[in-house]
């Protein structure tokens, strides 16, 4: 991911043409990339339930925990909306990755003891997106729901299809976590330790990693932004 927006970064410094990134190849590696990011949000989510139910006491509830992390998530999400919206106003950002990963969390909050049916459920969602993305408008207020504004914007990741792989990957840390207790917690080897970093504080590395590329650049006199 950061590799890619580095790439994307340069880009727009004017290095080669940003147009590779918006069809073909360039965007097909962007959607993967960020594929993988959705679907291992789901999985997490899995395995923070998990830690959740073991952890609270009798009749807790745990609903508000999740309600309020998909809320402070897609608060992120509305930050570059508003970013986007000053400084890049032809190609903002209405709902991003940060945003659908906010919803996700909500909405999959009553999946989170499913298996199997979350498969049927994800590539229910998939296939309605993929009928959605037939369909656009003139103005990006059912965005969200996958109906393609006519404008492009940087970041674009609808419910549907996205909120599918989500539920795939609910479905996929089902399967291989199980239960806690039969678990034996270990430490991560030695080599995959900085990974381990990267994962544990993905969402705070994906909120800083672009300004400072784009600070890092600057400072290394690639010259202004050009916006296309």
């Amino acid at each position: 991911m950061v590799l890619y927006h580095f790439s994307y970064d340069l880009a727009y410094f004017g290095l080669f043409d940003v147009g590779f990134f918006r069809n073909g190849v360039g965007l097909d590696l962007g959607r993967l990339i960020g594929g993988t990011f959705v679907f291992l949000a789901g999985l997490s989510l899995t395995l923070s339930y998990r830690r959740a139910v073991a952890s609270r006491s009798p009749g807790q509830g745990l609903f508000r925990k999740y309600l309020w992390r998909g809320l402070r998530i897609f608060s992120y999400g509305m930050a570059i909306t508003f970013v986007t919206w000053l400084f890049v106003p032809g190609e903002m950002i209405f709902f991003g990755i940060l945003h659908l990963i906010g919803v996700s969390i909500v909405l999959a909050y009553p999946f989170l003891v499913l298996k199997l049916p979350n498969v049927a459920l994800g590539f229910g969602c998939i296939a309605l997106g993929l009928y959605l993305n037939d369909f656009s408008a003139a103005h990006p207020w059912l965005a969200w729901l996958g109906i393609r504004p006519n404008s492009f914007m940087l970041d674009y990741w609808p419910i549907f299809p996205w909120f599918g792989v989500t539920l795939l990957g609910v479905f996929v840390g089902n399967a291989l976590y199980g239960e806690p207790s039969k678990r034996t917690p270990h430490s991560s080897p030695a080599a995959g330790r900085p990974l381990a970093f990267l994962g544990r504080y993905s969402l705070p590395v994906y909120l800083v990693h672009q300004p400072v590329l784009l600070a890092a650049l600057i400072l290394l006199g690639f010259g202004d932004v050009r916006i296309p």
